[in-house]
């Protein structure tokens, strides 16, 4: 046998297989099985999966990784890195998203809204700044009760009160208590529609209008009757109406301004 020689352990650079290039799997590229010949746009890519859709709408799964040619090579399938956003995201309400922020103490000041909707909307629209703030809303049992809250509440400085009423247009009972109300360190306003229901945007739920109910008629019912809706007030108003509510941009101006308005007032020392 003759003696190993140094050169004995070289390889030929032909012989060295280069590891496949790995590629994320983005939304509509193309990729190919070799195994079975299926070509298809990227669909969606879950943990480890990736769906396939090839040119007659047939959709496969396959695992993530090996195995896969894109343009003709060889690649890895990697789950694609997640798109930071390109700018600040943004709350329910347009306003800047803290992210990581751990609800404020609740400030002693407080904001009343005239019922369980109400709350249940602003809350949904406005609630990051509302925790942010450290602002507490509380719905009212009636506009009657009013007088009454506020003389147990006493306002003062740093003990804000704000509240917003439904229907408040000139002449209305709800004006009335208004009035008498609103001072230095308590503010009532509120919006010219009925009920909270009208102020979302009836192509949000999928109207062009919201239905004209005569005085005397019980209106949220009046509203279900006359759309075909379900006579259950409740699961329209969480299903039919505040499901369909993602942004401030679904409700009227006339809410919105009144909303931002009451949360500056009780924010403000």
């Amino acid at each position: 046998m003759p003696p190993r020689s140094p050169y004995d352990d070289l390889v030929h650079p032909r012989t060295v297989k280069k590891p496949s290039p790995q590629v994320e799997a983005e939304r509509d590229l193309v990729v190919e099985d070799p195994s079975s010949g299926f070509v298809g746009a990227v669909v969606r890519c879950e943990k480890d999966v990736v769906h396939l859709e090839d040119r007659r709408g047939r959709v496969r799964a396959y695992p993530l990784g090996p195995g896969f040619w894109v343009e003709g090579r060889p690649v890895v399938l990697v789950r694609p890195k997640p798109v930071a956003p390109a700018g600040p995201a943004r709350s329910a309400s347009g306003s800047t998203y803290v992210a990581g922020a751990r609800a404020r103490v609740a400030r002693e000041g407080r904001i009343y809204v005239e019922g369980k909707h109400d709350a249940e909307l602003v809350e949904k629209v406005w609630g990051h700044d509302l925790r942010i703030e450290g602002v507490v809303v509380e719905p009212l049992h009636g506009v009657d009760d009013l007088p009454g809250i506020v003389r147990e509440f006493r306002p003062s400085s740093g003990r804000r009160l704000g509240v917003l009423v439904d229907h408040l247009v000139t002449g209305s009972k709800e004006t009335r208590i208004a009035q008498q109300i609103t001072g230095e360190h308590a503010l009532v306003v509120g919006h010219p529609f009925i009920d909270i229901w009208q102020a979302v945007k009836p192509s949000v739920v999928g109207i062009t209008t919201w239905p004209t109910v005569p005085k005397g008629e019980d209106w949220k019912g009046g509203v279900c009757r006359r759309l075909g809706w379900e006579d259950d007030t409740g699961y329209v108003w969480a299903q039919r109406i505040l499901a369909r509510v993602r942004t401030w941009t679904d409700l009227e101006p006339a809410l919105i301004g009144r909303v931002e308005e009451l949360i500056d007032f009780v924010t403000t020392d």
